[in-house]
């Protein structure tokens, strides 16, 4: 029989759990600019501010302790009108900054402008950011552009035994910015972020405390005004520039490029970017992008945007503009927030440099100054995107802009990654967890993990339909379709039914597909009912079968659906316990029984772990294949394969997958375990 036979939901299956979150996504929003509408008043928006900021902070995990810079300069060139330092220092001990300082041709002091990088490969020696920095110290000030992590001379997951192969997660459209750099920036940016997730943080703490670090260098130095300091980036480098005016107070002047919209507009068109660009719990604690520049109100914004931006919608950003425009004028300052649109695409080009330029000179100079970065009657009318392209070409290579000897700082010695440090972070929280893990009697351990998990505490009873019959030799099988509630998904299953049925019923739960036949046969020869069913995001319920592949298979294809739940304060592990817990629950009260036999493997496992932890009375026997040993070995792991479906936000400051096994009991099998890549273990446990 074909796996289409089997098939269950016929409408549009691969959407409804997209559809589900996108109108609890809809719910949240429209709660947030109804509240928003209510702001009146200097104290009410003092209050708004101080709300999201502390939230914002909380959310990433708060910050680490400032640590020495220990800050040199390697190398200094000469540039036409301007010089240039290659500038290295410590953001975290062992964890280095590579930096290009470009600073006018004469003595300073003078305002420093930090420009973090966006999605370039190239990071710093990118040509537009190269372009900005030069512009910017022609016209009197200083610019710090560098590198974010997973970027430029900061790759944190390198391949230490291969020198001069390009590896196959780097796209073939793109010249390998290292020999051994393993991934694109962007699959770089996620991949830390899974471990991040776990130790109630996110990659954006890294980024933004590397941000917060370069502004400490600046103001180290005597040849900078400490107090004129202003930020601009494109891109990622928007995102960190609305992030740090957001949060650093140190900042005068922001002008963000090619970032701000509504999540609102984000979601609809591009969907849920990068694990910066996730905070958790943001739109459900009412947290949008508006409330980045409504944060720093009323210090200085200028929000950069282009017309023809796809990734970021020009409509948000207006919607967005006008929110903070409002917000600026119950302060009394509407005319410190502005928006320059360009008929453009999405990136950092002239016209955007020069608009940066125009405006830190205003705020940071204290003079409005017509800036031109090349004579615009030299210009062809109109400037083609080609052009423009051509106009954003750097004056120096990247080796010639290398701050370290060998072109990445993770090759240094003693050099510490993201991963590493995260997993120092989790190995500092391991004695107390587990400390305060063993005074808790099991009551309050479950408690513990619902809360964790953001699963239902009790769970409504539930309507099926039987929506076909096939007939077998020996057996039947029953299409179900399992209604959920309103923060539930409909759910598909098959209900194979021996003629003869023995033995406790069967509740199996594959990773991929429910449609093992071969798997499934062998209990129902055995006289077993079996009900093979799908948990959210599995099989016939899985997203992102009609968008682009994001992250080139790196993390699955329902990764912006795992994002926009993210976004809400909830985990598809949190989901998918709920959903095992109702066929659970289905199971018993169909088949009479108080003992169900639960098999789960790879996607699976780890909600059916916790639903086995959560409740073991009813389950006999609890059988779970090809899943990680530990969330701990996954934050250590340089590399992961499709596991930011597995994590949940802050889970190991309070438990780790061990800690359920032993509170499942002795009903618990685990065999055949994999590693962060999904590779059978050699030994196994």
């Amino acid at each position: 029989m074909s796996a289409d036979e089997l098939t269950v939901l016929t409408n549009e299956p691969g959407r409804q759990l997209e559809w589900l979150l996108k109108r609890e996504f809809d719910r949240a929003v429209e709660k947030r600019l109804a509240a928003f509408e209510q702001i009146k008043g200097v104290q009410a928006c003092k209050d708004w501010q101080r709300e999201r900021r502390e939230f914002f902070i909380r959310q990433i995990g708060g910050f680490p302790k400032r640590t020495p810079l220990n800050a040199r300069t390697v190398k200094r060139m000469q540039g036409e009108g301007y010089r240039v330092e290659n500038v290295l220092f410590e953001s975290r001990p062992g964890h280095h900054v590579t930096a290009n300082l470009y600073l006018p041709d004469r003595e300073g002091p003078y305002p420093g402008v930090l420009i973090p990088c966006g999605h370039s490969h190239t990071g710093k020696a990118a040509g537009g950011y190269q372009r900005t920095g030069i512009l910017l110290a022609r016209h009197g000030m200083a610019a710090l552009c560098y590198d974010p992590i997973g970027q430029g001379e900061r790759y944190q997951s390198l391949d230490f035994e291969r020198t001069h192969e390009r590896f196959a997660s780097v796209s073939y459209r793109l010249e390998v910015p290292h020999p051994r750099v393993r991934f694109l920036c962007t699959v770089e940016h996620t991949m830390m972020g899974v471990g991040s997730i776990l130790l109630g943080s996110n990659v954006a703490q890294y980024r933004i405390w590397d941000g917060m670090r370069a502004i400490d260098y600046l103001q180290s130095r005597a040849d900078i005004i400490a107090d004129k300091i202003g930020c601009t980036g494109n891109s990622g480098g928007g995102t960190m520039t609305a992030y740090l005016g957001a949060l650093d107070d140190r900042i005068v002047a922001t002008m963000p490029i090619c970032y701000l919209t509504t999540f609102k507009r984000l979601i609809e068109s591009r969907g849920a970017q990068d694990g910066e660009q996730n905070i958790f719990g943001q739109i459900a604690f009412g947290m949008d992008e508006a409330d980045y520049v409504i944060m720093r109100a009323p210090q200085p914004t200028m929000i950069g945007a282009a017309t023809r931006d796809a990734t970021f919608d020009i409509r948000g950003t207006w919607e967005l503009f006008r929110e903070a425009q409002r917000f600026y004028s119950h302060l009394g300052f509407p005319e410190r927030v502005a928006l320059h649109e360009r008929d453009l695409r999405h990136g950092m080009y002239l016209p955007q440099r020069e608009a940066a330029a125009r405006w830190m000179h205003r705020w940071l100079l204290g003079e409005d100054k017509v800036i031109h970065e090349v004579d615009p009657k030299t210009l062809p009318d109109p400037v083609s995107d080609k052009e423009w392209l051509a106009l954003s070409e750097g004056d120096w290579t990247k080796e010639q802009l290398y701050c370290t000897p060998e072109g990445q700082a993770l090759l240094m010695p003693e050099e510490r990654s993201v991963f590493q440090i995260n997993a120092e972070i989790e190995r500092g929280l391991r004695p107390q967890r587990e400390a305060t893990w063993a005074r808790m009697n099991e009551q309050q351990q479950r408690a513990l993990i619902r809360k964790t998990i953001g699963a239902s505490a009790t769970l409504e009873s539930h309507r099926y339909d039987v929506v076909g019959r096939i007939e077998r030799p020996g057996y039947r099988i029953e299409k179900l379709i399992l209604h959920g509630t309103t923060n539930q998904l409909s759910l598909p299953g098959l209900l194979f039914v021996p003629a003869k049925p023995t033995g406790d019923p069967v509740l199996y739960l594959h990773g991929v597909s429910m449609k093992q036949e071969d798997e499934i046969e062998k209990w129902v020869a055995a006289g077993h009912v079996v009900m093979a069913a799908e948990v959210s995001g599995i099989g016939e319920t899985e997203t992102g079968h009609h968008k682009r592949d994001y992250g080139r298979g790196r993390f699955g294809r329902d990764v912006q659906e795992i994002y926009l739940a993210y976004l809400l304060g909830r985990s598809f592990v949190g989901l998918r316990v709920d959903d095992v817990r109702r066929w659970t629950s289905f199971l018993t009260r169909q088949q009479g029984t108080s003992k169900i036999q639960l098999y789960a493997v790879g996607e699976a496992a780890i909600p059916a772990l916790h639903a086995a932890a959560l409740e073991p009375s009813p389950y006999r026997l609890v059988s779970l294949r090809n899943m990680i040993r530990s969330w701990a070995e996954l934050v250590a792991s340089p590399v992961s394969q499709n596991q930011i479906v597995n994590v949940v936000h802050g889970a190991l400051r309070h438990y780790d997958l061990p800690d359920l096994e032993k509170l499942a009991g002795e009903s618990i099998e685990i065999s055949e375990p994999v590693d962060a890549v999904g590779a059978p273990i050699k030994g196994g446990l």
